[in-house]
């Protein structure tokens, strides 16, 4: 047994100067960030971005449009979208088909989207935990019945 240690402790002794050796590696020449900065515009929210309509981006936020549902029940997203009209929030039911069936949708128009703010959300998530809010292109999944 003690030969048997010993000659694995040769073999990683050996090992070793084996690899001491050999020539480093060169370190991996990388550009500058500052070259990818100047030529990239820089990441901005999509709130910031309302103001600048004039731009490409902001023209497509411009015709986004807030979508609330997921796989909530029908009544859940009927009741959902009762809550919104009565806040003067236009709304657009639609129903996605998907591998698990119908998933139910509200398109908010995008006048009426900056009526929409984070406590809305927040107080609908907590009512419908199921609920989701995604912010896509106006031409997206949600269809009328």
């Amino acid at each position: 047994m003690r030969w048997v240690v010993l000659l694995l402790v040769m073999l990683n002794a050996f090992y070793y100067v084996w690899h001491q050796q050999e020539a480093p590696l060169r370190p991996k020449e990388v550009a500058p960030v500052s070259l990818y900065k100047s030529a990239q515009p820089g990441i901005r929210l999509l709130s910031e971005s309302k103001g600048q309509s004039s731009d490409a981006a902001g023209q497509a936020v411009a015709d986004a449009c807030l979508y609330l549902g997921g796989e909530i029940p029908r009544s859940d997203a009927k009741t959902i979208e009762q809550r919104l009209i009565s806040l003067d929030i236009q709304t657009q039911f639609g129903r996605r088909q998907d591998e698990f069936g119908g998933v139910y949708w509200l398109k908010v128009e995008p006048e009426s989207r900056r009526l929409v703010d984070d406590a809305l959300l927040a107080g609908l998530k907590q009512d419908f935990p199921q609920l989701k809010s995604k912010i896509m292109s106006c031409e997206g999944i949600a269809t009328s019945d």
